[in-house]
């Protein structure tokens, strides 16, 4: 079991015990580690991994998963997730109980695993996986804003760094390549390309992705006013943007993201400079949910 103590403002050490404890009532032997860093605790996960594991646990927010994907992808051992950070958009995506960490541990106990892709992106300095959603534009200016604030906490810096970012909202210049076609340029305010549906705690930002189709799904928001941008804001808490005029989507195995002076974002957590190269991987990953 991977345990983050300060994921969801220091509920995740609370979830690992409940779960611990859930998990050695249903005959499990359980082995908790805790990382210094985000360096250490992978060098944990791979010394765990080389020893044998049945599965590795994660206890935390979408961040620590990214971070043992980073070990789990192609290995065949299995993830199990103890929802315990602010978003949780990969348990929301495979009906994993967010709100009771003895529930969930009887998801992973329950041993029930599902076959699903992942994303894997190329930079200038190797690959990162993914398991959700990668983002690119205002959504990963509203980040890189958040990043820098230190006041206020929680929920509340991001909605002021979204204020921010709309005050100084502009087209930016992308330019797509999808598969083996040709560039594309375009003015865009963001590009989301998922794995799965949601990001940002609920966000439907790519509502037809689908984990287990081996095909990525493009999310392009077409640039426009500050008003309209508002106005499309709550519909993507539905999935309903994908049906006005300013949205495109498209399918995909592979595409490459450029946009200058623009970061990537996986999982809710910084990659790389754009540009970037995506390509969805069929199968890279065992993950415990319900049946």
């Amino acid at each position: 079991m991977l345990a983050n103590p300060a994921a969801g403002r220091g509920n995740a050490r609370h979830a690992a015990e409940r779960a611990v404890s859930r998990l050695q009532q249903r005959g499990l032997d359980v082995t908790v580690v805790v990382g210094r860093d985000a360096a250490h605790a992978r060098r944990l996960v791979e010394r765990s991994l080389a020893a044998g594991t049945d599965a590795l646990i994660a206890v935390g927010g979408d961040g620590l998963i990214a971070l043992a994907l980073q070990s789990l992808a192609r290995t065949g051992v299995p993830l199990g997730i103890i929802p315990a950070g602010t978003g949780n958009d990969h348990a929301r995506e495979y009906a994993i109980p967010t709100d009771d960490p003895q529930a969930a541990a009887d998801v992973v106990a329950d041993g029930h695993t599902e076959t699903v892709d992942l994303g894997c992106i190329e930079t200038a300095t190797g690959t990162t996986w993914f398991g959700t959603v990668m983002a690119a534009g205002f959504d990963s200016l509203v980040s890189d804003r958040t990043n820098r604030m230190r006041w206020p906490r929680g929920r509340m810096r991001y909605n002021l760094a979204i204020l921010a970012e709309l005050s100084r909202l502009r087209p930016l210049p992308f330019t797509l390549t999808v598969d083996d076609g040709e560039p594309v340029h375009a003015e865009l305010t963001l590009a989301a390309v998922g794995i799965t549906r949601s990001y940002g705690g609920g966000m439907l930002i790519c509502p037809h992705a689908d984990h287990g189709d081996g095909l990525l799904d493009i999310t392009m928001v077409g640039a426009g006013s500050r008003m309209r941008l508002l106005r499309l804001f709550p519909t993507v808490y539905t999935g309903r943007h994908v049906d006005l005029e300013e949205v495109s989507t498209v399918r995909a195995r592979t595409v490459r993201v450029d946009c200058p002076g623009i970061n990537a974002y996986a999982d809710g957590d910084f990659v790389a400079p754009l540009p970037v190269t995506v390509t969805a991987v069929p199968g890279a990953l065992q993950i415990l949910r319900p049946r």
